[in-house]
């Protein structure tokens, strides 16, 4: 078999990078064990406020401009609902808090984004004596039902693998690398935290960081939009809700925690008047960068080899403009942005 493209890996970066090759016409097949869980489990919200801070996403409008529209040709795709637009609203603790939500508001890359009025509460089950900063253009994107969909869609047109791929049995051949049967032009590993059993990429400061989420169901809550305050809420359906998320840079397991249940309850019951019922909980490892930028590139002695990582919490929004910038700089010679290159290390 000839290809043009081997990707490695399935979660957001893969499907993004996949979505650039197939728009392009470019024959490629697909590698995906599904050893990794995270942008399976991930709850999906884009949101382009650092809710903590009040400070702007790097790069949030060039994200935006290019993931939303991705989102929109896959549900066309795939014949699925995809992309929920929802605000995230902030839940200020304080006066203090009021008055930074202005102050930030007030900064010209946040303003088309944070509503101008502070909300007042009006839901019996949500303690917010304060009010709710409201920020605009955010929204979930139903990450499960896309990796789903994206990979029936894959198998449909055979050009999917599920089975690990072999690092070991990858050769160079002049211009072209081959791996068993398939012959292709280059190879590029989408393989979030399992990038640290890859030898030829291994050198870069890829972290893990585990993240857990609960589905709740809590009766007659009725809330549209999301809220945030120390972890999120957020309507999965008309009565059940995602809840997150942790962070654990020392635990790089799948497996869910009591200690990673309890830190959430904990967090949500902060706000949330009633006591949800639990109806799953999850966990994932995300790839992180200790500079909170992608990994982009390639290899800096096996040209044909390429890498798209990195993508930390925030894969949803950064993974279509990473896999833009990542197939533009293969085949249109573009230059990467300085941030998110692999030449920085």
């Amino acid at each position: 078999m000839k290809v043009d493209y081997i990707v490695v890996g399935l979660g957001l970066a893969g499907i993004a990078f996949c979505e650039q090759l197939r728009q392009a016409k470019k024959r490629f097949v697909v590698f995906n064990n599904a050893s990794q869980q995270a942008s399976l489990v991930a709850a999906g919200m884009y949101n382009p406020v650092i809710l903590k801070r009040f400070t702007e996403v790097w790069m949030a409008q060039k994200q935006l401009d290019i993931a939303l529209p991705m989102y929109q040709g896959l549900e066309a795709l795939l014949g699925l609902q995809l992309d929920y637009k929802m605000n995230v609203y902030r839940r200020l603790a304080s006066v203090e808090e009021q008055n930074a939500w202005f102050t930030a508001m007030d900064k010209p890359n946040l303003e088309p984004f944070m509503a101008p009025k502070l909300v007042k509460n009006t839901n019996d089950l949500i303690n917010a004596p304060f009010h709710l900063g409201a920020v605009q253009h955010a929204g979930r994107v139903d990450t499960a039902a896309l990796i789903s969909g994206y990979k029936a869609y894959l198998l449909k047109n055979k050009q999917l693998l599920s089975a690990s791929f072999n690092h070991a049995e990858l050769k160079q051949r002049g211009t072209e690398v081959s791996y068993t049967d398939i012959r292709a032009q280059h190879v590029v590993f989408c393989e979030g935290f399992g990038m640290a059993q890859n030898p030829f990429f291994n050198y870069l400061p890829l972290q893990g960081n585990k993240g857990e989420v609960l589905t709740v169901r809590v009766p007659n809550l009725h809330l549209k939009d999301a809220i945030k305050a120390g972890v999120f809420i957020m309507p999965n359906s008309d009565t059940d809700y995602y809840v997150g998320a942790t962070y654990n840079r020392f635990d790089v397991t799948n497996t869910p925690t009591q200690k990673g249940k309890d830190e959430l309850l904990r967090k949500l019951q902060v706000f949330l008047k009633r006591s949800p019922s639990i109806l799953k909980h999850e966990a994932g490892i995300r790839p992180t960068v200790p500079d909170r930028r992608p990994l982009v590139g390639s290899h800096p002695e096996f040209k044909q080899l390429h890498v798209l990582n990195g993508m930390g919490s925030r894969g949803v929004m950064i993974a279509p403009y990473a896999a833009q910038a990542l197939y533009n700089y293969i085949e249109n010679k573009c230059p990467l942005n300085p941030e998110i290159a692999i030449s920085r290390f």
